[in-house]
């Protein structure tokens, strides 16, 4: 099951939201495409005229090999159609709490530093790293460079990867990269915590002092890199994320969503009181999510929850990961309710037919309850007279 969930979860990584459509994708830096040798080709002579010697570029290209089981994995990605309370419960077993507290023991110096230098709180770095790779029992066995060069070949998305091989070859040249050994998910990410090597250049941390940074092998490495690249991120020290709350009876669900910013002193106001310990700051902007509807728990959402999107746009992932993280910190188990389940995918796709119809903006139809869809489904549930909290129904679609 381990094994099978952080299957999962790489399909789910950062590079893999966006390959899966979520965000704006980058111009590729050269022409993607044709023989593959030719493009491997084009990749040196840009390396070379980036400022690295000929003879570095040679060593590094020289063993890269068209990958095509990196293709498979990159268009075997299915829809990721799962609720919050399905796929939270799949992922945050006893094993992964269990193994999460001990490993909040074993590293507590480490988590000591992160906490004083960057303000991140341990649990969310334990999270990652439990979902990521089950704390680097799984990080994936993909030659890096392969799939990385293959992708950036591949006129998909080439503009996504080209840079990551320039930012490789950089690794190459510090001695922490290597174009045999380094392996990884099929898009990338490398390490206990899956960073691409973009984020490794530009926010990985030799944290044990051995003169490289080893997020393969030395977890205070990938903790300390992690930490620092949600610094970069924009994490705010200190800050708490993600809170269960409560709601009123009669509460005005329309308000609900993270695109809704308000101080947590209005959310008190209307009635929304935490379930467990005490609400942030009142001057702090928050969002109240109802990840499953009204029927579901109910969560606050703090601005560090908005730094989540940018280690994963998957926001069910986002959910579960803030979520976990709070659990392992001494939240207790969410209450979750009675809620409705999620539409099949053929029923999301007609749901953003419909909603097109109408005159929605859904983005691409394809079947994921992504935030244009969730906010065109709240604005219909609005007009049709149902509790307006973006959760899509069969009411809603036979109403439609």
């Amino acid at each position: 099951m381990r094994k099978f969930v952080s299957a999962i979860l790489f399909s789910l990584s950062t590079t893999g939201a966006i390959a899966a459509g979520a965000g704006e994708i980058p111009r590729p830096i050269i022409e993607c495409g044709g023989s593959f040798s030719s493009f491997v080709d084009r990749m040196k002579d840009l390396a070379v005229s980036r400022g690295t010697d000929r003879a570095t570029v040679d060593r590094f290209f020289a063993p890269v090999r068209f990958d095509q089981r990196t293709i498979n994995a990159d268009r075997a990605q299915g829809i990721f159609n799962s609720g919050f309370i399905d796929f939270s419960r799949k992922l945050i077993s006893q094993y992964r709490i269990d193994n999460g507290r001990a490993k909040l023991n074993q590293y507590k110096s480490v988590f000591d530093t992160i906490q004083s230098r960057y303000g991140v709180s341990r649990g969310v770095l334990v999270a990652f790293w439990a979902f990521e790779t089950d704390f680097g029992a799984f990080q994936g066995d993909f030659n890096t460079l392969n799939s990385l060069m293959t992708l950036s070949h591949d006129c998909r998305r080439p503009g996504i990867f080209q840079p990551q091989v320039l930012a490789a070859l950089e690794l190459y040249k510090k001695d922490d990269f290597s174009p045999t050994n380094t392996t990884g998910a099929w898009a990338g990410e490398i390490g206990m915590v899956q960073m691409l090597p973009r984020d490794i250049l530009e926010s990985g941390i030799d944290g044990d002092g051995d003169g490289h940074v080893s997020l393969k092998t030395s977890a205070t490495d990938a903790l300390l890199s992690g930490a620092n690249m949600l610094r970069k991120l924009g994490w705010r020290a200190n800050e708490p994320w993600i809170q269960e709350v409560t709601l009123p009876k009669g509460f005005d669900y329309s308000k609900t969503g993270t695109h809704t910013k308000m101080s947590v002193r209005q959310w008190a106001a209307m009635g929304v009181q935490a379930r467990n310990g005490n609400l942030a700051s009142g001057n702090v902007n928050a969002s109240v999510v109802v990840p499953q509807g009204h029927r579901g728990p109910a969560f606050i959402t703090y601005p560090n929850f908005d730094v989540y999107f940018e280690w994963n746009q998957s926001f069910t992932y986002v959910m579960t990961a803030a979520y976990f993280a709070t659990r392992l910190e001494g939240a207790p188990v969410y209450n979750a309710g009675n809620p409705t389940g999620p539409l099949s995918g053929n029923q999301m796709k007609a749901l953003q037919r419909k909603l097109q119809a109408r005159g929605h903006d859904v983005g691409k139809v394809d079947g994921i309850l992504g935030a244009k869809t969730r906010l065109a489904v709240q604005r219909e549930q609005a007009r049709l007279g149902l509790v307006p909290d973006a959760w899509p129904t069969t009411e809603l679609l036979n109403k439609l």
